[in-house]
């Protein structure tokens, strides 16, 4: 199998029969990979450190925040890095933290029989408004409004000829073509879009006024289990804060278990199965439950704080005013739904501690060969949990400018099932960045692979995502699922077991045994694709017909 895989890389080696623009110009004369290897030694020691009980989960506005910050700044220090924002290691963002309690039960009357759904179990409830003490939503008629999708360029309106102004609005999770196969199709396929995403569900809910927005969670296109969505949705959240203190999203934002949806319409004569089939259909229309009103209530506990994004900087030598970007997020759920044995503490060992942990050796290894041509700057950011709002606040507010910055890499839950043959690009094909990935895969032997799951809408769903809406190239990969040791079926199993026994739960916890083969090898890729950035005078961009190449050469043209 290792000749196959060499063999591969040799053809990933040889000049590519494509235009310039589909090429980095001057990509044949990057340099070679450098002989430097990030420290797995440095990774243990800070993903057991940032994943211990005494972190707490990592919540921003947290004891366990203060120490995390305190940790990295430690490092960087340690390194000989510099404070990258004017002088300061920290880039403020202003949150809110909510904290829902006295919530009542979700309850709908008026059909042929009364339906409540409990908090937690059966419903998750909250709000993005950050200066309400109360919410209460009463007799609120109720609509199904498919997914929930007002798509122009698409030729799709679920709102159509609909006023939902103080109505509670049933939305179903993911595109209407999910489950069609391949990538082709109104929402692309298997390939979920942004009008997937739950963010969108309640964006889309609070332009169109609705008092109330939920989405009835079904395990396949949601991705994940209940377990997940409880243990994000309960306890305290973080919310952007904003000037009119989000007034005009909708009062009450949540989900519910769809045994729960299905006792729901069918107390109004509907079959939830049969709408779900309809909403997959072009020319949907809305439908009301007719006599059927929505009433939930809770208190909030408000709290506005700033947290932080870290912000290090290695100067470069030749070109310090053009930057390349490693990112990562440290932050995770804090305190959370206990599991059975009682420990409640959702350390994010895996989600993010590892990635936290990859910034640190990345500059160490980068000190450790010396300065590159352009500057490097290693951000690790806040509030991804919540929405992805810490690169949201720094894509509003970059400290360095896009136009000034080439690209970068984000790194998001590092793989510890062990080397694999493979790694997974989430949005293969949309930037140039990804020939710098595969120059320094042909070294390792290894090949890039779509997602094998792109139903999981996984570009949508880390900190890339916020860079790319301000059209900076940003490569996003992770540890392939056709593991050395135990092929596709082997790595497609960990990944299984991992998202349903410990993401987004309290036992993603550091485990001494843990094979860091895969994680080294993963980490010469970000390390060799930086390191290439920073010493190129390359501009990589988007594809040509990519989505944010517009917004790329606006910026860079100085528009």
């Amino acid at each position: 199998m290792r000749s196959s895989i060499l063999a591969i890389a040799a053809v990933l080696a040889l000049p590519a029969c494509t235009t310039m623009s589909d090429t980095p110009p001057g990509a044949s004369a990057q340099p070679a990979p450098s002989s430097v290897t990030p420290s797995i030694d440095t990774m243990k020691r800070l993903t057991a450190q940032l994943s211990s009980d005494a972190f707490e989960g990592r919540a921003p506005g947290s004891a366990g925040e203060e120490k995390t910050l305190a940790l990295l700044v430690s490092e960087f220090s340690r390194l000989g890095l510099k404070p990258g924002n004017e002088g300061s290691w920290f880039q403020d963002v202003p949150l809110v933290e909510i904290t829902a309690k006295n919530v009542s039960a979700l309850s709908f009357t008026g059909g042929k029989a009364p339906v409540t759904a409990a908090y937690g179990p059966e419903m998750v409830i909250g709000t993005y408004r950050t200066t309400q003490p109360h919410i209460a939503v009463k007799d609120s008629p109720v609509v199904f409004v498919g997914y929930g999708i007002n798509a122009p360029e698409k030729g799709w309106n679920d709102y159509a000829g609909l006023d939902v102004k103080g109505k509670t609005v049933i939305i179903l999770v993911n595109d209407p073509d999910y489950e069609t196969p391949g990538l082709a199709g109104t929402f692309n396929g298997r390939a979920m879009t942004y009008y997937g995403r739950w963010t969108y569900k309640y964006e889309e809910a609070a332009r169109q006024g609705a008092a109330a927005a939920i989405i009835v969670h079904d395990t396949v296109p949601a991705a994940y289990g209940w377990n997940v969505v409880q243990s994000s949705w309960t306890g305290a959240q973080h919310v952007a804060d904003s000037a009119n203190g989000n007034a005009d999203q909708s009062a009450a934002i949540g989900w519910i278990q769809k045994d729960k949806a299905q006792a729901l319409f069918a107390s109004a004569g509907l079959d939830l199965d049969a709408q779900m089939r309809a909403a997959k259909q072009p020319g949907f229309k809305a439908v009301p439950l007719t006599g059927v009103k929505a009433d939930v209530s809770f208190d909030n506990e408000l709290r506005k704080h700033s947290s932080k994004n870290v912000v290090a900087l290695l100067p470069g030598k030749t070109r310090p005013d053009e930057y390349v970007l490693y990112s990562a997020h440290w932050d995770h759920l804090g305190h959370c739904q206990a599991a059975p044995d009682g420990d409640d503490i959702c350390n994010g060992a895996v989600d993010n501690a590892t990635g936290t942990a990859a910034l640190v050796a990345l500059a160490e290894a980068n000190v450790k060969a010396g300065p590159t041509d352009r500057s490097q700057v290693f951000l690790a950011i806040t509030a991804e949990e919540s929405g992805l709002l810490g690169s949201a606040y720094y894509g509003d507010n970059p400290v360095f400018p896009f136009a000034k910055t080439v690209g970068g890499v984000n790194m998001d839950a590092l793989s510890l099932a062990g080397l694999a043959k493979n790694v997974v690009v989430i949005g293969k094909g949309k930037s140039q960045l990804d020939a710098y990935l595969d120059r320094a895969l042909g070294a390792q032997g290894r090949v890039a692979t779509n997602e094998p799951t792109p139903e999981k809408g996984f570009y949508y769903r880390s900190d890339h995502f916020s860079f790319a809406k301000h059209g900076l190239p940003m490569l996003y990969f992770e540890g392939g699922e056709d593991l050395v040791n135990g092929g596709t079926a082997a790595g497609l199993a960990a990944a299984e077991d991992y998202t349903r026994n410990r993401y987004h739960g309290p036992k993603d916890e550091y485990d001494p045994n843990w094979d860091w083969t895969g994680v080294a090898a993963d980490l010469k890729l970000y390390y060799d694709v930086g390191r290439a950035l920073a010493d190129t005078t390359d501009w990589p961009n988007w594809m040509e017909g990519d989505e944010f190449r517009a917004i790329r050469d606006q910026d860079r043209a100085g528009k």
